[in-house]
């Protein structure tokens, strides 16, 4: 019997036993420097002369791995071989892949310790974020095996008397899903196995900074008995690889989270019909923010201030759902700032390894110029109070960056930046903060520190994102409890870990019968 679903608890690493099975999972991954991976198509390995070195971005001369680099003509053998393995794993009942999918849960149990730590050297996540992140993989797994069982039992339709009639749910055929590095195992595994789970085959191309953390969870959804043939790892560049895919004839659905640039590209180029399609491309694009924490003076100033901090800079503010704004009415603004700076200052940046850093680098050295380029600017928009600099030291270490008075409407308060930089905007009153918080063509998280109840009410009503909070950070969304995805340009609103997800990925079939 299948029980009830619950969040997985996160580690508890003051615990002895369990920072010390961390620190030999460390050991472990490190003593796997420099492994070659290969691609994975039609069940069996296959490598190419092309390589794809994932570095540990707290050390770039350590080399995580190195791993096979997809082409064109591959691409297309992974979406044909795909094809030709629907057949057999859509015919299997819902039950039966649910259950694949709750082996693969209790697989990432017993490697947890071993996914965190490949986590902490190919992302650069600290411990607890990348124990977070293995918790909601694990997560995905139990609630669309959960979520899969009742979309396969008998679906309730109003009675006509002198018919007998059901609604049945089909999978759809060839899902391309492309993820972003920012959550190698958790969004990977969400949308690999709501795709999977629903009777889809899959092609994945993995994020080309983390290929490695995806080649696990390969590993472990083989393991827990997806067929050869259904799951087809694929690393290689968008510009070839991810086009191909996208474009191919026979892929029926692309699943994509990542930046806006790309998710449009994407949708743009499934909405052309290919020759020999006989489909219309289904597409899910989640596509990043610019998140808001809106503070008012009727609330606990010390608290708002940490959920500023903890929005901003968990992960180094490499989260599509981080606060990048914090929007402060005008009578405590100053005291707010004060709280946010005095708590940045208090922050200990360092390679993860090491427990007691909070922060770690940035993903590539590309992504901290840009990030470096975007404090530049903001650098004449505002008044740089904290940060504004790369770490003197190896890696991609970028200070954690506050600016003050910046003006609606400046660069580094409308553009998602993907770093540890946080804007504050001066409001003058609250009506005036949810404008400011609405000036944008993004829509995903956003947060209300407030007690009173009518200005809350207002955020509810008013306040234009997928998923807002009161009176807590805007971050660290959870299966089954906060649905996820954003408005506008943050993408298509799909709800991962929601209950509508999985129909994504299905059509529905009724059939009636006069009796």
């Amino acid at each position: 019997m299948v029980t009830e679903f619950h969040p997985e608890a996160l580690t508890d690493f003051s615990n002895g036993s369990n920072s010390r099975a961390m620190e030999g999972a460390l050991d472990l991954i490190e003593g796997r420097f420099g492994t070659e991976y290969p691609l994975f198509i039609e069940g069996r390995e296959v490598t190419s002369n092309d390589r794809i070195d994932s570095l540990n971005p707290s050390d770039p001369e350590q080399v995580v791995g190195r791993v096979s680099a997809a082409t064109p003509e591959l691409a297309d053998l992974a979406v044909k071989s795909a094809s030709r393995a629907f057949d057999g794993w859509a015919s299997m009942s819902f039950d039966a892949r649910a259950a694949v999918m709750l082996r693969a849960a209790n697989i990432m149990r017993r490697r947890r310790f071993e996914l965190d730590a490949v986590e902490v050297l190919e992302a650069g996540k600290s411990w607890i974020e990348a124990d977070a992140d293995v918790a909601e993989a694990i997560d995905f797994c139990d609630f669309y095996a959960r979520e899969a069982m009742r979309y396969g039992d008998r679906q309730p339709l109003t009675f006509l008397p002198g018919e007998a009639s059901e609604l049945t749910y089909l999978p759809l055929g060839v899902v391309v899903v492309i993820p972003p590095w920012n959550f190698p195992l958790a969004i990977t595994a969400g949308m690999t196995v709501g795709a999977l789970v629903t009777g889809n085959t899959v092609v994945l191309k993995p994020a080309s900074s983390t290929p490695v953390t995806a080649w696990y969870l390969l590993d472990i959804l083989r393991e827990a008995g997806v067929p050869d043939g259904v799951l087809q790892y694929l690393p290689g560049s968008g510009g070839l690889v991810g086009d191909t895919l996208v474009a191919h004839p026979l892929t029926r659905m692309i699943a994509f989270t990542g930046s806006r640039e790309v998710g449009l590209h994407i949708n743009e180029t499934a909405a052309r019909t290919a020759d020999g399609q006989k489909w219309i491309k289904r597409v899910i694009a989640e596509m990043g923010g610019k998140d808001f924490i809106i503070v008012d003076e009727e609330t606990d100033l010390d608290e708002a201030a940490q959920g500023i901090v903890t929005s901003a800079y968990g992960f180094q503010g490499q989260k599509c759902s981080a606060c990048s704004r914090a929007i402060i009415v005008d009578a405590v603004y100053d005291q707010v700032i004060d709280g946010i700076v005095e708590r940045v200052k208090a922050l200990r940046q360092g390679p993860m390894k090491d427990p007691d850093n909070n922060l770690g680098p940035v993903i590539t050295e590309s992504a901290m110029n840009g990030i470096l380029k975007y404090i530049e600017t903001g650098k004449g928009e505002g008044r740089l109070l904290h940060g504004g600099a790369r770490l003197d030291r190896p890696g991609y270490f970028v200070e954690p960056t506050v600016i003050a008075d910046v003006k609606p409407g400046a660069v580094i308060e409308q553009e998602e930046i993907f770093g540890p930089v946080l804007a504050c905007i001066k409001a003058r009153d609250f009506d005036h903060a949810v404008e400011i918080a609405n000036d944008t063509v993004y829509g995903l998280t956003g947060a209300v520190y407030s007690r009173n109840r009518g200005r809350l009410e207002k955020g509810r009503r008013d306040l234009f994102v997928g998923n807002l909070y009161f009176n807590r950070k805007c971050t660290g969304a959870l299966v089954g409890v906060h649905p996820f995805g954003g408005f506008n340009m943050s993408g298509t609103d799909s709800k991962a870990g929601g209950r509508d997800y999985l129909g994504l990925f299905l059509q529905a079939k009724s059939v009636s019968e006069k009796l």
